[in-house]
């Protein structure tokens, strides 16, 4: 079987053509990397800077002299601990919801087959198209007065938590992906005697570990970088994420602080796509693959 490229074998086998290949391939792999890579580097190297030297223009590439204690400095000034609490508490609140409520969606609209269940799914993929921006209004509205229960969430972590549980775009991945397990393991679980919750929980989730690793890096990095709703919700400094808790509590530290206070911030999404990587491309593509 030959394999279609962009360059023929014929040409890749001239000397001039393999110098030129290695050139491009190292070009546009250090290019992404220096796009990739450049913001976080002149991130963690402000932090190492004094205030004099982060505000000066041109500016350095590389710190004239370390000052390793601008980081000890932004974790006591700015509250770090409570703010970085406040974060993971609302990230990984929000990541068991979406994987109760998200699986169980997609679950029923790919196995369970309900009446009008493409229907649903339709209104569900239109939502996509509305921008965030224009939600924000009847979200605060709903968590300033939850309908039937009249409930103000404004100031409690349910005001994250309930706007972030029905994800359209998580749904439709797990259902893709559900849809991939073959019938046959579906038919011989019902043979067995397992009922449906069963049958989610001993035969799909299990084979569900790589997109669950997708939705849960998107469930987390969502909250994480999310300014806007947390800074209107989240009103009481006690209760605040680390992006407001920055911003309302930079007032008056030097700059290289601040630096440093962000790039502390940074670490723990670094952290998670490192350990979750792998699940990445192969949850979003083992949706596509059928058998």
């Amino acid at each position: 079987m030959r394999t279609r490229t962009l360059i023929s074998q014929t040409q890749l086998n001239r000397p001039t053509g393999k110098v030129l290949y290695r050139i491009v391939l190292v070009v546009v792999v250090a290019g992404f990397t220096l796009v990739f890579l450049g913001p976080l580097y002149w991130l963690v190297t402000g932090g190492l800077k004094s205030t004099s030297e982060v505000i000066q223009n041109p500016p350095t590439l590389f710190p004239q002299h370390i000052h390793t204690d601008t980081y000890s400095q932004a974790w006591s000034r700015l509250s770090m601990g409570r703010l970085l609490f406040n974060t993971l508490y609302y990230a990984f609140g929000a990541l068991v919801l979406q994987l109760v409520f998200d699986v169980a969606a997609a679950y029923s609209l790919s196995k369970l087959r309900p009446v009008l269940g493409n229907v649903v799914l339709g209104m569900m993929l239109a939502t996509l198209m509305i921008p965030a921006a224009v939600l924000i209004v009847p979200q605060y509205l709903t968590v300033l007065d939850l309908p039937v229960l009249h409930l103000n969430l404004i100031n409690s972590p349910w005001a994250i938590w309930l706007p972030t549980v029905a994800n359209a775009f998580n749904i439709f991945l797990l259902k893709r992906f559900f849809d991939s397990i073959p019938a046959d393991l579906m038919s011989a679980a019902a043979i067995d005697g397992a009922g449906p919750l069963r049958t989610l929980w001993s035969v799909v989730l299990p084979m569900s570990r790589p997109i669950l690793g997708v939705v849960s890096i998107f469930a987390v990095v969502n909250v994480w970088k999310d300014f806007l709703w947390p800074m209107l919700v989240e009103p009481d400094p006690a209760n605040q994420t680390l992006n407001i808790g920055i911003r309302s509590l930079s007032t008056g530290v030097p700059q290289n602080v601040v630096i440093a206070a962000l790039a502390i911030a940074s670490v723990p999404t670094l952290v998670f796509f490192l350990i979750f990587q792998r699940n990445i491309m192969s949850g979003l593509t083992a949706g596509g693959l059928k058998g």
